[in-house]
């Protein structure tokens, strides 16, 4: 197998995509939080991660992931 090289900024795309995808928005802000222990604006976060949604497409992706 043949791996692509990249640079510091593919890596920490590709790796932020994937623990998004398996841990989910949540639970991968945690972890990277875990490592870095800067002040954090997660107002910005929010807007940056939420743009383009309506509170309906936030609430029914939440409702998928609910647990009772």
């Amino acid at each position: 197998m043949k791996m692509e090289l990249m640079d510091d900024t593919e890596i920490r795309i590709k790796g932020i995509e994937v623990l998004n995808q398996t841990l989910g928005y949540s639970s991968a802000l945690r972890f990277l939080s875990l490592f870095y222990r800067e002040p954090t604006d997660y107002v910005q976060i929010s807007r940056r991660l939420y743009k383009g949604q309506t509170v309906e497409e936030i609430f029914d992706r939440a409702k998928k992931h609910w647990k009772e």
